[in-house]
């Protein structure tokens, strides 16, 4: 917490003791009220003692609207840059009759259709439904690399206030106007849309019924102090109130729940609510994708295995020949790999160029070269079986034990088949893809485990694939062959058995699946229904960002509990060391109870009251930077939280207002 954002959150602290705002906050409240009979009492009873009290209850209320502000504060710098996108953007909009008229941005609504060239700016969000281009999201994302944005696939989705590179694109607007990524975005990050969660509303609840416990106790005290001889003034009443009240956790807790977005939003990665993000440290169940989060993702050619009679250069001929017109990464990867391995040429000759090609399909899941009479194939083993079987042709025997040996090792086998002249078929061999784990990903699912959270690899690679990748990378568990449904099916399953179920996703078929997950973490780089369905957008795209998310959220989770244990705990530490002090005159006995010496009860009350309102704001940084997480078992969490924070809430106040006391006896009056 710098000087400067302190600075700048003072006049809204100021607004924040407005009785209309801290309705809001009912232990805050009774403060709020307290300070107003307090400063009535100094009025028609003026002297030192009540003044002091008067302007630290006030300051208490000030601090605990002060530790708001600075959270709240934080996110405005952000909210600044991101109102710097948002400019007074002209949109060329296409008409019913296929006719172009310049519109401003805010005149553009859901469904309507855009044309955006080369250096114009998104002017809002929407979908690429025609074209390709590179795209500078830079002002979204941080991100100086430009990005490819295009249609059919699930990188079509588009941010308003970033500027086309390249190309030129029809977008279809996804947004009405003030609804925007960028608005929502800014909303949130300032706080002012944020709502208060369950846990939060359960943790206000218990607060308000401790008060009205309390309320009740310090009432009573009136006429039992009567009954020994001791006259208790309203304002001393009203300061033990305060004191013994949980003023400290209720001061703090919507700082928190601030700070817990803020730190999200520092990791670029945006909560539609805080609920999402409280959800996000109770999750029991992960479901991450295997490609580009356990593994890099571009499976590499790793190795040949040839079969029958055929030699290895025979079957790098054939593999080279059949890969030609595969212009995917792996397609790439076997050429580079018979390149160095055996020599063979990179490029196409004039003869294979002018070759009659068949490129990779979805399809037919081969891609092939026809030269010369003869046909090569490659491709996933059942597609080249049947292939191969068209004509009767040669399946050898050793292949299926050759396909088995890479997918149990976790690789792709790619079965190569030619065909001659004769039109006689056969498969000479197998090529090895592996998709790489990236590293340490076992040792970050093992911090998992120990957090009590257990991971489920989806994709769509075939069981024996699965496994092998799991148990390299120390999953818990695979879903195998992965559908949309199989999906949407898994996440409801374990949300049967009462667990909490995060998921990451970016394609339209992942919607279902994000929007019934508790947790649903969409890729920036995804399609607008995947944005939608979730409840996160991660604009960086980086699936294991999901894993830092379940962190972000077991910290605000442990923050919040650690400064509710400590609040209540020094609550109760007050109440011992006051009273005695309090009763003393009055019942001489209870003395030997004053264990901290408070010179007399008026000192008591005023050390404890500026100990109360100090410890607010000694706390803020806390609440905004988060108590620090280490990975372990609940029984384990509970008992270092009360070690520390218990512990520590029950010794302070006698310190602190020991030490205060000290300061204080020297008033006049005391």
């Amino acid at each position: 917490m710098n000087t400067q954002t302190l600075i700048s959150s003072l006049p809204l602290a100021l607004k924040k003791l407005d009785p209309r705002i801290q309705a809001r906050n009912p232990v805050m409240l009774v403060v709020w009220v307290g300070a107003s009979v307090s400063t009535l009492w100094s009025v028609f009873h003026p002297s030192l003692f009540s003044g002091s009290v008067t302007v630290w209850l006030w300051l208490t209320i000030f601090f605990a609207s002060l530790a708001e502000a600075v959270a709240e504060g934080r996110g405005k710098a952000q909210a600044d840059a991101l109102r710097s996108v948002r400019t007074d953007t002209q949109a060329c909009r296409l008409s019913p009759q296929g006719e172009v008229e310049v519109v401003a941005a805010t005149e553009l609504h859901r469904g309507d259709q855009v044309i955006v060239r080369a250096g114009d700016t998104i002017p809002a969000d929407g979908d690429v439904i025609k074209g390709a281009a590179t795209v500078d999201e830079s002002a979204i994302t941080g991100e100086s690399a430009p990005v490819i944005r295009e249609a059919g696939g699930d990188r079509s989705a588009v941010t308003g206030g970033t500027v086309v590179l390249s190309d030129e694109i029809v977008i279809q607007v996804s947004s009405e106007p003030g609804q925007s990524f960028v608005d929502r975005m800014i909303s949130l990050v300032e706080g002012s849309e944020r709502r208060k969660t369950p846990n939060e509303i359960a943790l206000s609840i218990l607060l308000a019924a401790l008060t009205i416990i309390f309320l009740i106790a310090v009432v009573s005290l009136a006429p039992l102090g009567l009954w020994v001889g001791a006259d208790f003034d309203p304002l001393s009443l009203t300061a033990l109130l305060v004191c013994l009240i949980p003023t400290t956790i209720a001061a703090l807790l919507s700082a928190i729940g601030i700070a817990g977005m803020d730190r999200l939003v520092k990791r670029n990665v945006l909560a539609t609510s805080g609920r999402a993000v409280e959800a996000a440290g109770d999750v029991d169940v992960l479901l991450l994708d295997k490609t580009g989060t356990i593994t890099f993702g571009a499976r590499q050619a790793t190795g040949l295995a040839a079969v029958s009679e055929s030699s290895d250069l025979q079957l790098a001929i054939a593999a080279r020949l059949a890969s030609l017109a595969d212009e995917t990464p792996e397609g790439r990867s076997i050429i580079d790999y018979l390149h160095l391995h055996f020599d063979l040429p990179t490029q196409a000759s004039p003869e294979e160029a002018s070759a009659e090609s068949v490129a990779f399909s979805a399809s037919t899941r081969m891609s092939g070269l026809n030269i010369d009479g003869y046909c090569y194939r490659k491709g996933a083993g059942d597609a080249v079986r049947t292939w191969v079987a068209e004509t009767d042709g040669i399946w050898p025997a050793g292949i299926d034990s050759e396909i088995e040996r890479i997918s149990v090792a976790g690789g792709t086998p790619l079965a190569v088949a030619a065909e001659n002249p004769h039109h006689q078929r056969e498969v000479l061999g197998v090529i090895e893809l592996s998709d790489v784990v990236k590293p340490g990903m076992r040792e970050r699912f093992e911090e998992l485990r120990r957090m009590g959270i257990r991971t489920v690899m989806v994709t769509g690679d075939n069981p024996l694939t699965a496994r092998a990748i799991a148990q390299e990378a120390g999953v818990d568990d695979v879903l195998a062959q992965a559908t949309p449904e199989e999906k949407l099916a898994r996440i409801r399953q374990e949300q049967a058995a009462g667990r909490m179920v995060a998921m990451t996703g970016d394609g339209t078929n992942d919607a279902p699946a994000l929007a019934q997950a508790d947790v649903g973490v969409a890729m920036n780089t995804g399609t607008s229904a995947a944005k939608e369905a979730g409840n996160m957008v991660d604009l960086d795209s980086d699936p294991t960002k999901l894993i830092d998310i379940v962190a972000v959220g077991k910290q605000l989770l442990i923050t919040r509990g650690a400064l509710t244990t400590f609040s209540l705990a020094n609550d109760l530490a007050k109440y011992f060391a006051i009273l005695p002090a309090m009763f003393a005159v009055a019942v001489p006995r209870l003395g030997s109870l004053n264990v901290m010496g408070l010179h007399s009860p008026q000192s008591a009350v005023l050390s404890a009251i500026i100990f109360n309102a100090l410890i607010i704001i000694a706390l803020v940084p806390l609440a905004l930077k988060g108590v620090k997480y280490r990975a372990a078992a609940a029984t384990s969490l509970l008992t270092r939280n009360l070690a520390v924070w218990g512990l520590g809430g029950v010794i302070t106040p006698f310190i602190g207002i020991w030490l205060i006391d000290l300061v204080v006896r020297c008033l006049p009056g005391m």
